[in-house]
């Protein structure tokens, strides 16, 4: 039986897990810089230099929008995937099972939903930093409207929460750190490709857009080209209800499969 997380279990103590990972990343934060800050360049030169002039314009919603424009929020919608999701996989599973940092911190006055939880929040911090980084750069190309573009930001928040959550509940039923190629495959490889980031969802057949709908990239993707091209459909209404939902009910069950891990 799951242990379902009581409030009772959760006090501001998950901060100092933040503020460790965060100190962590000081540390080391020429490395982790790098990567957001250079791969939209490289996406954004690749597509505009060569499959924009084949592909042309794009016909989304009632706009015709440039290859560009098209696929520039979906690469940040992306990035926070993989920075979320990858924090609480491989980098977590490490700090668990090979560093053994979550055994001192019990030493500690916090518990394990206090050090779950940090995990988590640090995890959508990594996809809000991503966030402003690739933002930058993409903005330097003209492809973010303000200051609707602004609204990427509580939405990488929430993204982050979301995938992070996806990825701490496979770090909690994984049995070894090479089994995350499992999910990637599984999960983060066909959202990569099949949740509108390079191509509308209406080019797909009919089951395909059905089920591209259960991906939480997809409503992410969504939402993160309303935000950065201004225009809001009342049907984007139910993607952000559809990642609120997500987010409320992975969170708990993250945390719960997690703290049965640690426990047995």
């Amino acid at each position: 039986m799951i242990p379902w997380p009581a409030p009772s279990r959760f006090s501001r103590r998950f901060l100092r897990v933040w503020q460790r990972n965060l100190s962590v990343y000081r540390k080391t934060w020429k490395i982790s810089f790098l990567p957001p800050l250079l791969e939209p360049m490289l996406y954004l030169l690749a597509f505009g230099v060569g499959l924009a002039v084949m592909v042309g314009s794009v016909a989304y919603g009632n706009a015709e929008l440039s290859y560009l424009q098209f696929i520039a929020p979906a690469l940040v919608a992306v990035a926070i995937m993989y920075n979320a999701f990858f924090e609480t996989t491989y980098n977590s599973y490490v700090r668990m099972y090979y560093q053994k940092t979550f055994d001192a911190m019990l030493a500690t006055p916090l518990n394990l939903e206090e050090i779950i939880l940090g995990e988590l929040v640090w995890a959508a911090t990594k996809a809000l930093i991503a966030t402003v980084l690739m933002g930058t750069v993409v903005s330097a190309f003209g492809l973010l409207a303000f200051p609707s573009s602004l609204w990427l930001l509580p939405l990488a928040l929430l993204g982050g929460l979301a995938f992070a959550a996806l990825g701490m509940i496979c770090t909690a039923l994984v049995p070894n750190i090479e089994t995350f190629n499992l999910p990637i495959f599984l999960m983060i490889t066909p959202m990569f490709l099949f949740s509108g980031t390079f191509f509308p969802l209406v080019n797909l057949p009919g089951w395909a857009q059905s089920l591209a709908q259960i991906l939480p990239l997809t409503h992410l993707v969504a939402l993160a080209r309303a935000c950065a091209l201004g225009a809001w459909p009342p049907e984007l209404w139910l993607s952000l209800l559809y990642l609120l939902l997500f987010t409320a009910l992975a969170l708990p069950l993250a945390i719960a499969l997690m703290v049965r891990r640690l426990i047995h």
